[in-house]
């Protein structure tokens, strides 16, 4: 007796505000979504919530996460754990020498069947009406999930590119030194499907073999920053181009420009909220409004041709993006009701 309708989907790359956007969402009754709980029997959510049942609980307190980003989690958080599934039905799909696209000519029925009853599950379990999917790979997804469920609502969050590269390259500096101190945490990492950081750094292939492999070229040279901003095109590059060229997945998608969440949270969050078809109170915006504000945690120290070769490689597509974001959210002014 349980129907997914308008399933929402927070997808774009690591490090754009996609979890901000996850936590934001998930506080919204109406919403279901992956648990770090939840790991690791994702695959059979029932058994493990009945072993949960019989264990004794205690109290745990909230700790900052691998990130070191200011982002406090316990078991009961949000988190991407999705990508298990995908891998197991999808082996290659991390595969950067072949095309992680999968769109409306994808056909996989034995991973359609299991996954319409996994988010069935979830939304039992977590008594929720709408199902909430952070999957930064989904990136490459859309049209397959629109096949799938043709009244998906997609959250692409998007961030000024030099910040953007910042943040990559941290990450990434951050995460080798703790899989080189500790083996396992590498192994975890590629469990899980995380391979955006770190010693098994992978990038998505959006349909460019050749520019991908440009890519990885230039991060073992050590040219991190071209690496970054050529990656970040290419991604984004791709989104852009499928906004442009499927008017149905322009319909169902909002680009979330990160530093106007930032500027305008109040105004942003209940775009956000009237793009997934939910509802909520003013004093429920505002107080989530009240904790968003921009990263003080790092700052972008780049040479001025650093800061040239990541304008050189971006400034298009986040125009054409923002171009996106702002014909949106002209739209949705006037549509709101006088």
């Amino acid at each position: 007796d349980v129907r997914i309708e308008r399933p929402i989907y927070v997808s774009g790359l690591a490090r754009s505000g996609s979890t901000l956007l996850l936590e934001l969402l998930s506080e919204h009754e109406g919403t279901a979504t992956h648990r770090y709980r939840d790991y690791p029997p994702i695959f059979t959510p029932y058994l493990w919530q009945r072993l949960l049942e019989r264990m004794p609980q205690r109290e745990v307190k909230a700790t900052e996460r691998t990130h070191r980003d200011g982002i406090l989690v316990t078991p009961e958080s949000p988190e991407a754990f999705e990508e298990v599934l995908w891998m197991a039905f999808f082996p290659r799909v991390h595969d950067p020498a072949e095309s992680n696209i999968l769109d409306e000519r994808t056909d996989n029925p034995p991973f359609e069947a299991f996954y319409r009853d996994h988010l069935c599950k979830l939304l039992r379990l977590r008594g929720g009406s709408r199902y909430l999917s952070k999957g930064n790979y989904n990136i490459t997804r859309f049209e397959y999930l629109l096949k799938l469920f043709p009244d998906a609502r997609f959250l692409i969050p998007l961030r000024d590119p030099v910040w953007h590269v910042a943040s990559f390259i941290r990450q990434h500096a951050l995460f080798c030194e703790g899989e080189r101190r500790n083996p396992r945490a590498l192994e975890h990492m590629r469990r899980v499907g995380h391979y955006e950081f770190g010693l098994d750094r992978r990038p998505v292939n959006a349909g460019d073999t050749a520019r991908v492999a440009e890519i990885m070229a230039l991060w073992e040279r050590g040219e991190e920053v071209e690496g970054w901003a050529r990656y970040w095109s290419h991604v984004y590059g791709y989104v852009a181009d499928r906004l442009d060229a499927n008017p149905r997945l322009r319909d169902a998608s909002f680009v979330v420009w990160f530093e106007a969440l930032c500027r305008a949270p109040g105004e942003t969050i209940r775009t956000i909220l009237d793009h997934c078809r939910l509802s909520a109170p003013d004093a429920w915006v505002e107080r989530r409004a009240a904790r968003i504000r921009f990263p003080s945690y790092y700052h972008p120290c780049f040479t001025p041709e650093e800061f040239a070769l990541i304008d050189h490689h971006t400034r298009m597509i986040a125009e054409r993006l923002i171009a996106i974001y702002n014909n949106y959210v002209k739209q949705a002014a006037r549509n709101l009701p006088s």
